[in-house]
């Protein structure tokens, strides 16, 4: 009995986490309609599963549900990038006072040790190198800060700006502007200045939103 409740939950979240994945790598564009039937047939399930897992991507604000319309892959403006990375900025600022305050001397020794792939990935140019590695430092920092409804929410928001076709790291002088905030945010934990800690954290939000900006406005100059 237990083992009829487990299977269904299990294949509706393999498929929210597939549509995920081709909704990240831009297979389903920003704005694209779901072809529910084209997808029960591609991956050999019935509506059910499929319809249960477009509402866990809904939740994430992945996906738009639109009455008598269907379901579209959530398209995400300009205006949408400015309130979100307000929002990103002060709980990852609040996930850096807390971390600062928390750490131990272990938890920074990874914090530095993650912060040298930071270093060696800009000192060749290796932007997924440095993506990877900045991912993992910010990570770390919301561990340290041990607030899993702050984890929650912040997970949930990084997972709407991928939505945006732009990487602010592609950005001209992004990549060593975002490694010298990475260094101010590094040297104020260790020095265990939860203020500046907290606002090299948001600043260093802020910096990356802008990049972002510029990097929409010079593709529309383009076009």
């Amino acid at each position: 009995m237990n083992a009829t409740r487990i299977a269904p939950m299990a294949l509706y979240q393999e498929v929210a986490e597939r549509l995920r994945e081709r909704i990240f790598a831009h297979e389903l564009k920003p704005g694209a309609w779901i072809d529910e039937q084209a997808l029960t047939e591609h991956y050999g399930i019935s509506r059910t599963p499929l319809r249960e897992a477009l509402k866990v991507l809904a939740s994430e604000g992945l996906v738009t549900l639109k009455p008598r319309r269907g379901c579209y892959v959530t398209e995400i403006s300009e205006r949408d990038l400015d309130e979100i990375f307000t929002v990103m900025g002060l709980l990852e600022g609040q996930c850096a006072r807390d971390a600062t305050t928390l750490a131990r001397a272990a938890d920074l020794k990874q914090l530095e040790k993650i912060h040298a792939d930071l270093e060696r990935a800009a000192g060749s140019g290796d932007i997924n190198g440095f993506f990877e590695a900045n991912q993992a430092f910010h990570h770390e920092v919301q561990q340290i800060a041990d607030n899993r409804w702050l984890q929650h929410v912040i997970d949930d928001l990084r997972k709407v700006i991928k939505l945006s076709r732009h990487h602010s790291l592609f950005s001209d002088g992004r990549l060593e502007q975002s490694l010298i905030e990475h260094r101010r945010i590094l040297k104020a934990m260790l020095a265990r200045d939860a203020d500046d800690a907290e606002l090299a954290m948001r600043e260093h939000i802020a910096s990356g939103r802008k990049a972002l900006a510029r990097i929409a406005a010079s593709r529309t100059e383009a076009a």
